[in-house]
């Protein structure tokens, strides 16, 4: 054998032809026709009930926080409309143990998870006690800085990991998201220590202004995964039933061993990016009432119609329910008193730091000043001019 022979023969021994696939699964497409067999869970007309009422009350909620920022009683909103089912099948699929890392659409996945309706207005409404939340203290809080809260989740997932807790760490993000490198930075991470961690990319096609064509020349940002050595998927965001079953694979495989996976949901925005946004400016109306058709609620709604088990008397009870529960946590927004100035102090770190401890009793003292003048120049002791 040559020199030459021996080279060629190492070559072939190095060299790896690496060949992927990213798979996408549906099961209900938008005419409400089973595409694929139903998963064990949707046999149940129980548990797609539960679905579509959460669904429900998700976008009752979220109409009613738009008209409460019009209005002036509410800070600037994300909306979720249109993108239920990717929130909602993420909430069902976990565990009440597990951590949900969000960014600022997943509502239906907190509402699941115990976080209040009243929690989420006092967030959106500057209040920094709306993100402690009682029924679930260790999932993380709204994350509106893009991908920064990736890295986050991967640090919660190797917790899991090496307490050897069997609990997985769900991060979401958006299409837009999906470039920045936090992403991949956290996705590299879990993909090498092969941490309990699963990422559901959102993506309901626009980045703000930015269309999904022009954010990434890939196919799909499923295969995102691949360059992680990470399981990659694509998921119609708008079948809730579909959502739901990736969801509970990947949190399951994660759980027991089986490595991180990205899961890339196809959904649409149906709203501005939020109330501070006016999506008419660079996206066309024709477009948004051609993905009316994909409505996930609607498409949910048609099949339990066409399989018996709903009906339209059921279904404006479930309307009629549901608004009484947001009238309820809208009025325990406005019942809440307004947390002093310093609290703002109280939720950066465990031990506050003696630099901004001395920031914080300054304010407090200020407050104490200013109180005083206040009910020196109205007369009333006791009573500020906002009492």
């Amino acid at each position: 054998m040559t020199d030459t022979d021996n080279q060629s023969s190492s070559e072939e021994n190095t060299v790896c032809v690496a060949r992927f696939e990213i798979h996408y699964r549906q099961i209900l497409d938008h005419n409400a026709v089973l595409t694929s067999a139903l998963p064990t869970f949707a046999q149940d007309a129980g548990s797609l009930i539960t679905l579509y009422r959460m669904m429900v009350k998700t976008r009752i909620f979220d109409s009613k926080a738009i008209a409460l920022q019009r209005t002036g009683k509410m800070g600037t909103y994300a909306s979720s409309l249109g993108q239920e089912a990717v929130a909602v099948g993420i909430g069902q699929a976990m565990s009440a143990e597990d951590v949900l890392v969000p960014t600022y659409r997943e509502y239906g996945a907190q509402l699941q998870r115990g976080v209040s309706m009243t929690d989420l207005l006092l967030y959106w409404g500057g209040d920094e006690r709306g993100m402690s939340y009682a029924q679930q203290p260790q999932d993380l809080p709204i994350s509106v800085p893009i991908a920064t809260h990736l890295p986050h989740a991967a640090g919660v997932a190797t917790a899991f990991k090496l307490r050897n807790e069997p609990r997985v760490a769900v991060a979401v993000l958006g299409d837009g998201g999906s470039s920045k490198g936090d992403f991949y930075e956290a996705l590299n991470l879990a993909g090498v220590w092969q941490l309990p961690m699963v990422i559901v990319i959102n993506n309901n096609q626009w980045a703000i202004s930015v269309p999904r064509k022009n954010q990434s020349l890939a196919q799909t940002l499923a295969q995102k995964a691949i360059a992680g050595g990470v399981q990659g998927e694509q998921v119609d965001g708008n079948d809730v039933i579909a959502m739901r079953h990736c969801m509970s694979e990947a949190i399951e495989r994660a759980r027991n061993g089986g490595g991180p996976s990205v899961i890339e949901a196809l959904t649409y925005r149906m709203s501005d990016h939020t109330t501070a946004d006016d999506a008419s400016r660079y996206r066309a109306t024709e477009e948004v009432q051609q993905q009316q058709k994909y409505d996930p609620i609607k498409r949910l709604h048609d099949y339990l119609m066409q399989t018996g088990n709903w009906n339209e008397k059921k279904d404006q009870a479930l309307h009629a329910e549901c608004a009484v529960d947001v009238e309820k946590a809208v009025q325990a927004y406005f019942d809440t008193p307004p947390a002093p100035p310093e609290s703002m102090f109280d939720y950066l770190y465990e031990t506050l730091p003696d630099a901004y401890q001395a920031q914080r009793a300054e304010l407090i003292q200020q407050g104490v000043s200013n109180k005083g003048a206040s009910n020196q120049g109205t007369g009333n002791k006791g009573v500020s001019n906002d009492g």
